[in-house]
């Protein structure tokens, strides 16, 4: 962090904004009982004493400094002991749900075994991968009520996900004993689901072989899929983008090669924005987030870059990695920093499908640290049959969001790839559950905007439904080209 000597007055606006955040972050408390403290580097340690300044200015400046400090050094260091984070995956999955079956009688029992059949069964074809923190602040285990908890149907693979065709050609294959039939019928079954909607792999890419790890859809935006990032603390089992995760290099978008990318940008003066996206942007350490923003400090590199995002699922998948992880008070300081000192526009583009996930401690704490970074956090979803297809849910999930300072940006319909069929829901009811969503929510939560969809030409709205030659047609209209 800068020094507050060397403030411009630009810098200490910028200060005294953070200032007001602390100010405005303070009273939060934590559900253990603990409360945030205000103090920070020198405002009582007495930098401030020793600046060679001493007008009444300067000490609010230092005033300011030492606050906007402390937020992010406080929201870090008053969150609880270090929790590692821990991934349960097809492998080590049968270990967590003994504890639950040993513990259950009855139907309960089978019901929990015959449960982790089928997801060891639906994970040889589709990714699985949950967060520690997932499975014990946002599931209900009780086995009456799994299939209706959102989260569980969010983040475990079952074969009803699959065709009938498609569950018979798996069984088969499994019954055979034979693991290379297993692993032919497991990739007939993905090459039968699209795995790169919308042609990912063949359009919108750069030809040349350094670049196999961006997209250059939209005139203004450049996605990165950086190859240290093509994983997520937890992959949810609508995600169109699941092909990344199954470890077939033919259909992965990864990016190794940062100064091409970099080039790449210098060469397009049309871009302004940089999506960073993945996999998970915020699973890799700031050392490796550096090697490819890092540059974006100084103002003066590629000035025609205004905006950095951050496509990410950590902000409830694994809140610590903003609080409490190792390397959390750098990764802040970082993100300060690109908006500070290189005046970018830090936007996390946090994808939460549930108001449950904004519900716990951890979530709003870390909300909280990257908002006193100068981030701002937009939230977008897909609508997903038997998780968030329910108008109440979204009315409730945009009024926390707007109470935690978060503004709701989109909601998206299922794309065509993997699950689809399993997950997606009419347009016309996705068009009626939106109008009744927004019906229900205030002025803040309505810069929401959809359903929309992606598709080969860009990405469309369905804004209303006409008559039109005695018959219902949808409105829809393009928002980006």
């Amino acid at each position: 962090m800068a020094s507050p000597g060397k403030c411009s007055g630009k810098r200490s606006a910028v200060l005294r904004r953070l200032a007001l955040l602390a100010l405005v972050a303070a009273p939060l408390t934590d559900r253990a009982g603990g409360t945030f403290s205000l103090v920070g580097r020198g405002f009582h340690g007495g930098d401030h004493h020793t600046s060679p300044k001493s007008s009444k200015a300067h000490i609010r400046e230092v005033a300011a400094a030492s606050i906007a400090g402390a937020v992010l050094e406080d929201v870090a260091v008053a969150a609880p002991a270090m929790e590692k984070f821990r991934a349960i995956t097809s492998k080590n999955v049968e270990s967590f749900l003994k504890e639950r079956i040993d513990a259950s009688t009855g139907e309960k029992k089978l019901k929990l075994a015959q449960r982790l059949q089928d997801i060891q069964l639906a994970a040889l074809v589709f990714p699985f991968r949950c967060s520690s923190y997932v499975m014990e602040h946002l599931i209900n285990w009780d086995p009456e009520d799994l299939d209706q908890d959102p989260m569980y149907r969010l983040l475990f693979p079952t074969l009803q996900m699959l065709s009938r065709r498609h569950q018979q050609q798996l069984l088969d294959a499994r019954a055979s004993e034979d693991p290379f039939a297993l692993e032919a019928a497991v990739k007939a079954i993905r090459s039968d689901l699209n795995p790169q909607p919308a042609g990912q792999l063949t359009l919108n890419r750069p030809k040349s072989a350094a670049l196999q790890g961006i997209q250059h859809k939209y005139a203004e935006t450049c996605l990165l899929f950086p190859s240290a990032g093509q994983t997520c603390h937890a992959y949810c089992t609508y995600c169109f983008r699941w092909a990344q995760f199954i470890g077939d290099d033919d259909v992965r978008l990864a990016q190794k090669d940062s100064v091409a990318f970099l080039r790449y940008l210098g060469e397009h003066p049309e871009l302004s924005d940089v999506l960073i996206t993945g996999g998970d942007p915020f699973i890799m350490r700031v050392g490796l987030l550096k090697s490819y923003l890092g540059k974006f400090v100084d103002p003066s590199f590629l000035p025609h870059i205004q905006n950095l995002r951050f496509g990410t699922r950590t902000l409830t998948f694994w809140p610590q990695r903003f609080t409490s992880d190792q390397d959390a008070h750098e990764l802040l300081d970082f993100l300060q920093q690109l908006v500070e000192v290189g005046g970018r526009s830090v936007d996390i583009m946090a994808h939460i499908s549930h108001d449950v996930e904004l519900s716990t401690p951890h979530a709003e704490k870390a909300v909280r640290a990257l908002q006193a970074a100068g981030a701002t956090i937009r939230s977008q979803s897909p609508i997903m049959k038997g998780i968030n297809d329910d108008a109440d849910v979204w009315a409730r999930k945009w009024k926390r969001e707007v109470q935690l300072g978060i503004i709701p940006y989109y909601m998206f319909l299922a794309r065509d790839t993997g699950a689809q069929d399993y997950f997606s829901v009419p347009l016309a009811r996705a068009h009626q559950l939106y109008a009744d969503a927004i019906r229900q929510s205030s002025g803040l939560a309505r810069t929401a905007r959809g359903p929309s969809m992606s598709c080969t030409p860009g990405k469309v709205e369905i804004s209303g439904i006409e008559i039109v030659n005695g018959q219902k047609a949808f409105v829809m209209r393009f928002l980006q080209l």
